[in-house]
């Protein structure tokens, strides 16, 4: 398989994209609103998806609920931002875990069976806006209960969670879709506040990295493609999961689609995120990722071996009772 998670152009597979995906096996696939019109016709795409590689690909999506979230009524529910949520529920982390369920159960009913989430990013007054409504809380504890009660319900619901923004995105004052955020707290005070609420998460199957420039640590790049990074990841936060980048295509990374993507697996991550669709890029992302090495294998096994059918639910009653806690 490629070192690479793609995303198609448009809601249904294109005959280029078939022949792409048939001869690159990139190890998955990403969608965005782009690509979903109606429940019939997602179902139909991510079927063509696992078509056109002949294996249960794990097809990925942002679906956290608030502001990031690719299905959207009327087929779907809305959601509060995370973070409002949890401040109006009367009952935080069970709302947590009641809100997370019903998505995991909107995601597999069309074929999806993982989601960038939970975030375990520590909201600060600072945080840029693109995020700061869309984490749980304000301090290690909180955050780290309320992403493990929806990463369970994500598992749960038969989806796998992808961890992120490790190893931590709340001081960043930047959007790293435009520009590199730059965070100078010292590594002290990241280790017991930061990089502490990914290390009780560590045991999770997958997570994403983040374009972050952590000054006392590697002051030279962000951590996505930092050496260094990585081994706070690996060894400090103790993470051991598939570990993909966030998308390569954002404007907190500089080269080229293919130097970033080569920097960031000689760094350390196992896969890349490609996520606009663009031919010419992918064909420069698959070159330059190549295939997945014995060892990022292992990791998707294991990510991949956690993918379980989901118990029944009553879907009507965990309705009632997330309307309940937020009445």
């Amino acid at each position: 398989m490629t070192a690479a998670i793609f995303g198609p152009e448009g809601p249904k597979i294109t005959a280029w994209e078939q022949a792409f995906f048939r001869e690159t096996q990139p190890f998955g696939f990403i969608l965005f609103a782009r690509n979903i019109d109606t429940p019939d016709q997602l179902r139909r795409l991510t079927h063509s998806l696992r078509e056109s590689v002949q294996r249960d690909a794990p097809i990925l999506i942002d679906q956290e609920g608030g502001r990031v979230q690719r299905m959207r009524p009327p087929h779907w529910r809305e959601y509060l931002p995370a973070l409002d949520q949890m401040a109006r529920a009367r009952d935080p982390l069970r709302a947590q875990w009641v809100r997370n369920r019903l998505i995991a159960a909107e995601l597999t009913d069309v074929g999806i069976d993982a989601n960038c989430a939970p975030l375990a990013d520590i909201a600060e007054d600072a945080t840029h806006p693109v995020l700061q409504n869309r984490l749980y809380g304000r301090d290690v504890e909180t955050v780290v209960a309320a992403a493990r009660a929806c990463a369970d319900a994500h598992l749960a619901g038969g989806v796998l969670p992808v961890l992120k923004h490790i190893p931590g995105h709340g001081r960043a004052t930047m959007d790293s879709h435009l520009a590199l955020p730059r965070v100078d707290a010292p590594r002290a005070a990241l280790e017991t506040r930061d990089f502490a609420a990914f290390k009780a998460l560590s045991d999770l199957p997958m997570g994403m990295s983040a374009h972050i420039v952590f000054s006392d640590i590697d002051p030279a790049a962000p951590a996505t493609i930092s050496a260094e990074m990585m081994k706070v990841i690996r060894q400090d936060i103790g993470f051991d999961g598939l570990l993909m980048t966030d998308d390569l295509s954002m404007q907190a990374l500089s080269g080229t689609v293919a130097e970033r993507a080569t920097a960031a697996l000689k760094a350390g991550c196992d896969v890349v995120l490609h996520c606009n669709g663009e031919q010419a890029e992918m064909q420069a992302v698959a070159a330059a990722a190549g295939l997945m090495g014995p060892q990022a294998m292992a990791r998707a096994n294991r990510a991949l071996a956690m993918r379980k059918t989901p118990a029944k639910i009553d879907i009507p009653s965990l309705e009632a009772e997330l309307a309940h806690h937020l009445g």
